[in-house]
């Protein structure tokens, strides 16, 4: 075990994460502005493809929503309003998410939102064995079982990825 591992940080996700009864590991790395999944993923020497970036954004009423995705994909979001029945979609404001998740922009995390969203999860996530996801903090991600994040978020699938 890392001398990090001992200090990962308590969040509103790792208390979602344990009241949900979802087993997690912790994976706390050294925070890079705008590095996004790139940097998390070469910090645990992981696949890029295995880190799922937590993106809020909005419909044309501007209704937030969550969306999970691959960390090497980006998301259509043409394809994605589509899907789901929407007319546009689009990235909140940074200050906007802030205030849908009561997580900062590099920490946001799916799990213990201040405000319920609908989340939609990119389908093939649910194809690998293992994800990490940011645990609620910048610089703190949490390993987790796909298929629990399926069972505590009940996410709308979607295929946007490109």
């Amino acid at each position: 075990m890392s001398r990090h591992e001992l200090h990962a940080p308590e969040t509103p996700a790792t208390r979602f994460l344990r009241q949900h009864g979802v087993a997690y590991s912790n994976h706390p790395y050294e925070y890079e502005e705008h590095g996004g999944t790139r940097v998390s993923a070469r910090e645990l020497n992981v696949d890029e493809h295995a880190v799922v970036k937590t993106l809020v954004m909005e419909d044309e009423k501007g209704s937030p929503l969550i969306v999970l995705m691959h960390g090497d994909r980006k998301v259509s979001t043409k394809e994605l309003a589509r899907q789901i029945g929407r007319k546009h979609v689009e990235p909140c404001k940074p200050e906007v998410a802030n205030r849908h998740t009561g997580f900062l922009i590099g920490g946001t995390s799916p799990f213990g939102t201040k405000k319920r969203m609908p989340v939609f999860m990119e389908k093939t996530i649910l194809d690998l064995p293992l994800v990490y996801i940011n645990g609620g903090r910048r610089g703190f991600l949490v390993g987790v079982h796909p298929h629990d994040i399926l069972r505590v978020l009940q996410p709308q699938m979607v295929q946007a990825g490109q």
